[in-house]
């Protein structure tokens, strides 16, 4: 893998944008992202500058985004950890039971699945995740759609494991999202 796996910086909105519409104009959009392409096109670009400013990680900052750029400087992949508070409500309407890391946005250019930079995209939020002081966490959880078993393949490969919750996809009764969780090591 000849990619560099880093943060994203508040100035490469343009960038965050383009692959987060390219990711929303995926076959597995659908059962991937909680967004359409035609939602995430209608974003303003002070939409995108705020999303970019904000995903920028820092110690003690709430989110962070992650990408895989390679050698000419087009990024392949990217994903977002959230950290989400005891206490608060997500985005299912659930009371959270303890501070933890929420990955979400997941997105590797087909081109390079299979390649590992799932690996190391999910390696680096979960360093970031867990070098999170205020507050401490140890834990990750994701959601991953009953219907998509390579995304769930995949997040079982990285060591996450099925809790045993399963919440309703709120755009589709029939459909389930199951959660996964890793524990901090």
């Amino acid at each position: 893998m000849n990619h560099v796996i880093r943060a994203v910086r508040p100035d490469e909105w343009a960038k965050v944008k383009e692959l987060r519409l390219l990711a929303l104009q995926d076959s597995a959009a659908p059962v991937a992202f909680l967004e359409t392409y035609e939602q995430g096109l209608a974003h303003p670009d002070s939409y995108w500058q705020e999303r970019a400013a904000g995903s920028a990680p820092r110690y003690g900052r709430r989110s962070g985004q992650f990408i895989a750029e390679a050698p000419d400087g087009s990024w392949s992949g990217s994903v977002a950890m959230l950290v989400e508070d005891a206490g608060s409500i997500d985005f299912f309407g659930s009371t959270i039971a303890q501070a933890q890391g929420h990955l979400v946005g997941v997105y590797v250019r087909p081109e390079h699945r299979g390649s590992g930079l799932i690996g190391a995209l999910v390696g680096e939020a979960l360093n970031w995740a867990w070098a999170q002081e205020k507050p401490r966490l140890t834990r990750v959880r994701l959601y991953v759609r009953e219907e998509n078993p390579r995304a769930r393949a995949a997040y079982l490969k990285l060591g996450f494991v099925p809790t045993g919750t399963v919440v309703p996809f709120e755009q589709d009764p029939l459909a389930k999202e199951l959660e996964l969780a890793i524990e901090r090591p």
